[in-house]
């Protein structure tokens, strides 16, 4: 969460003019306007030159691996300096900004040919004689500098100094801000994109992996003209590809594979219904824990645990039977797939190269705040269990 910019409070001196306080109070206004990075920048910058009687500005933020420092925003610099590669990124101990930065105070530079041996022109030591350096940090880390370039030669007072050092803390925070919202975005593409893979998955992925072990089978009864399993062979690779195609129009159209609006129980029961007509085993949904009343993203969660593990039942356990079990323990629902296949030696690890599966059904638990195990079956083949708590106000309808 970001937190608010406050208005440091100030102790005007005999030389601090009323209005420094009223230019202080106007750049924390407009630093916590939530605008982009650049605007913020140009409007912090704006009043802070006003205020010091500079030509120009200029703001570097430390880069992510903290090396080097780079030129965010600028105000007054000619082309030829923040065009140019040598002045857009600096080693964070370079120079003046350096002696800031890694001695986190302000500094005022009378020379500056360090800055101009980098290639900027005729700008650092002629037109620009002095410059200020101020280190932004917000509690005690530090995220850049900012530099005041100035014509003439006299130094800020010391009432404009402490000001523009109070402005610095309030850009490092607000420069912090920017960091975690940028966090904050980057985290929530990577979940988008998961849920993302985990829909394909689990709505068109298994359909089209049915279709292919349909493939072989219908060419297999092609060759030997038996025309009555060739045509249900192409009757079930039709029906999976339109299925796939339906459930991809979903995914466009809602971003999610809808859930069952019956819930749980009835999704489930077609589930079971058409995972024996399309694989052949024979499986039955044993339901212990009567009508559940789940919210849609649990249920769904729930449904396609249960999905996946039969899919690994058709793929690579063998199995004659099946089993689907609901149970309830108090506060807690138990959910158990069990076949009577190979085993485990059969089943691909969910670190598999190519094989998603089994890691979606690990984080599909995980956002369940339950736990997945995968083990053997007493008498042969394979048991996955899944066990995870109701919601409180789930908890209340079952009450």
């Amino acid at each position: 969460m970001n937190e608010p910019l406050p208005i440091p409070e100030l102790r005007p001196g005999p030389g601090a003019a009323a209005q420094d306080a009223g230019i202080l109070a106007e750049i924390a206004a407009g630093l916590s306007s939530g605008r982009d990075l650049g605007t913020l920048l140009r409007g912090f910058l704006e009043p802070i030159v006003s205020l010091a009687g500079a030509s120009a500005g200029a703001v570097r933020a430390l880069s992510k691996d903290g090396l080097q420092l780079e030129l965010v925003g600028n105000l007054g610099l000619p082309a030829g300096v923040w065009g140019g590669e040598d002045e857009r990124v600096v080693d964070r101990h370079c120079g003046h900004c350096g002696s800031a930065a890694d001695g986190r105070r302000v500094v005022w530079a009378t020379d500056l040919k360090s800055c101009a041996r980098r290639g900027a022109g005729s700008y650092f030591g002629q037109e620009w004689q002095r410059m200020l350096v101020v280190p932004l940090q917000h509690r005690g880390r530090l995220l850049g500098v900012y530099n005041l370039f100035f014509s003439g030669t006299a130094e800020p007072t010391p009432e404009v100094t402490a000001i523009l050092k109070s402005v610095g803390e309030l850009l490092g925070l607000a420069l912090d801000n920017a960091r975690l919202e940028a966090e904050n975005l980057r985290a929530t593409v990577v979940r988008e994109r998961q849920m993302l893979a985990a829909d394909v998955h689990d709505s068109i992925a298994q359909l089209l992996a049915f279709a292919k072990m349909r493939m072989p089978l219908l060419e297999e009864a092609i060759e030997s003209c038996d025309a009555a399993r060739s045509q249900r062979y192409c009757a079930d690779v039709r029906k999976a590809v339109s299925e796939a195609h339906t459930g991809l129009r979903e995914i466009l159209t809602h971003f999610r594979s809808p859930m069952d609006p019956l819930g749980l129980t009835h999704a489930l029961e077609a589930a079971v219904r058409s995972f024996g007509e399309r694989s052949g085993v024979e499986v039955e949904l044993l339901n212990e824990a009567g009508a559940l009343h789940l919210p849609a993203d649990q249920a769904s969660q729930v449904f396609h645990i249960v999905q996946e593990a039969l899919a690994n039942v058709a793929k690579h356990a063998r199995a004659r039977h099946a089993w689907v079990a609901l149970s309830r323990h108090g506060d807690r629902v138990g959910v158990r797939v069990d076949d009577d296949g190979l085993g485990l030696a059969a089943a691909p690890e969910a670190g598999e190269s190519g094989h998603l599966g089994l890691g979606i059904m690990t984080d599909r638990a995980l956002s369940l705040g339950g736990e997945l195990r995968i083990g053997p079956r007493d008498g042969g083949g394979t048991s996955v269990r899944l066990d995870f708590p109701l919601t409180a106000d789930t908890q209340t309808l079952h009450a």
